[in-house]
């Protein structure tokens, strides 16, 4: 969207910006557990209320992601940064359930919208591993600091999303760092626009499906995690907000490690493995009884999960070099995760938590079967320069099929591959009669 937020100034509110859009996914479970209890929801509507306001960020996403050129984006973050205040105040501020959820959409649109102005900046970085590094220890930072923070302030649904809302003004004043709509005119007319077939079209589409599978599981358990350490392990609020402050360095550490692994495995043994190892944490924390279960499996599902999500975004970036099977798988993912909740509440209510459990780790068993067939027998160029970031997959996706050569969100796998520039051809001349050749003699020297 830009290639001028290049200073330092311009890198501290793209990492701010970052931060407060991506606040709202990584809170979820307290907000959705906090919804249920306040507000006399049941779990199941509160599930809803969270894959609502999920739904709403991914849209804004998509659409910015289509005409983010035109707005520009400091217009694009202040009105982001807007709708998130105004949205999550209004829902704290009120108990009637309707405006609540109305403030949530509302507001989730601004989340959406800010992380897509986000992350298209870094990836206009000069450096975009790093840049996107320092956005994800930012927002896991504050996540952790709100999840040991939060359970001192009150009960009720308001504390969260007024944190949030509070974030998104405090993070105003730096969006005038970001540069206008004329200098993302100016980068949108040095895009070009290369044409050709889709390639990989039948493995695009097995990973596609197998991928919004793999995110609803994994958001379906998230959205109920803080309910099943509270009314199932039998754990305070405090204890489970740090529980999840601890997964989400894990979290961190899982970034980390996919970056310094790099191709050292391939794509395979990453993406099934992982997956299967996702889904025993899964067992785990859905059946866990105590502290030391539930503390163990969101722990080590939270230090995995990074790690294969880097790889399956990798991989659709690699089918195809303009980045289309990456905005689709992008796409996919970010329907599955916005579904994931309100399918998490409705296992749970119908199953339990360990038959829910049970359902989705089968679900993750079945879908890595696919993933890694098309990660052994598809997988295309090496991909380019970038990192991932951890909840929520479209923004990224997205970037990686309209930047225009090495920003991207995907981790280096292998060396980049290069720009080729074409070159034009003259036609060609008529060719010359016979004629006109004759033998060279000594007088023909210059």
């Amino acid at each position: 969207m830009s290639s001028r937020t290049r200073g330092p100034g311009a890198l501290a509110a793209l990492v701010s910006l970052f931060t407060a859009g991506y606040l709202a996914p990584y809170l979820l479970p307290t907000v959705v557990g906090r919804l249920s209890a306040g507000l006399g929801l049941t779990p199941a509507q509160a599930g809803l209320v969270g894959s609502v306001l999920l739904l709403g960020s991914s849209s804004a996403g998509f659409t910015l992601a289509a005409r983010g050129d035109r707005i520009g984006p400091r217009t694009a973050a202040r009105a982001g940064l807007l709708a998130m205040a105004v949205g999550y105040g209004s829902a704290a501020a009120t108990g009637t359930v309707p405006l609540v959820v109305a403030g949530a959409v509302l507001g989730g649109l601004g989340s959406g919208t800010a992380t897509a102005v986000a992350a298209a900046g870094i990836a206009g970085r000069p450096d975009p591993h790093r840049a996107s590094t320092l956005g994800l220890l930012t927002v896991s930072a504050t996540a952790g600091a709100l999840y040991l923070t939060l359970p001192h302030l009150g009960g009720g649904h308001a504390a969260p999303l007024l944190a949030i809302a509070c974030a998104a003004a405090l993070v105003w004043p730096l969006t005038g760092r970001l540069p206008g709509a004329t200098h993302a005119r100016e980068g949108a007319e040095r895009r070009h626009a290369p044409t050709g077939p889709l390639p990989y079209r039948r493995a695009g589409a097995v990973l596609a499906g197998g991928i919004l599978f793999w995110s609803l599981a994994q958001n379906a358990l998230w959205g109920v995690s803080g309910r099943i350490g509270i009314t199932q392990a039998g754990l305070s609020e405090v204890t489970v907000g740090a529980v999840f402050a601890a997964a989400l360095g894990a979290g961190l550490a899982g970034v980390t490690a996919a970056g310094a692994l790099g191709s050292r495995l391939g794509r395979a043994v990453p993406i099934g493995v992982g997956t299967v190892l996702i889904a025993g944490c899964v067992l785990l924390s859905s059946a866990a009884g105590s502290l030391a279960s539930f503390a163990t499996g969101e722990i080590l599902w939270n230090a995995v999960y990074p790690v294969v999500l880097s790889y399956l975004l990798g991989l659709a970036a690699s089918l195809d070099p303009r980045g289309r099977w990456a905005v689709l798988v992008g796409s996919a993912s970010s329907l599955g995760v916005a579904c994931g909740p309100v399918v998490g509440s409705l296992l749970s209510e119908s199953a339990g938590y360990p038959g829910m459990g049970a359902v989705l780790c089968a679900l993750l068993v079945l879908v890595a079967l696919p993933m890694t067939a098309v990660a052994r027998h598809a997988s295309g160029r090496p991909l380019v320069p970038g990192s991932v970031r951890r909840r929520g997959g479209a923004p990224a996706a997205v970037l990686a099929g309209t930047a225009s050569a090495t920003p991207s969100l995907v981790p280096q796998m292998g060396a980049p591959e290069q720009e080729v520039t074409p070159i034009p051809v003259p036609a060609a001349r008529r060719r010359p009669a016979k004629s006109a050749y004759r033998l060279a003699r000594p007088s023909d020297r210059g």
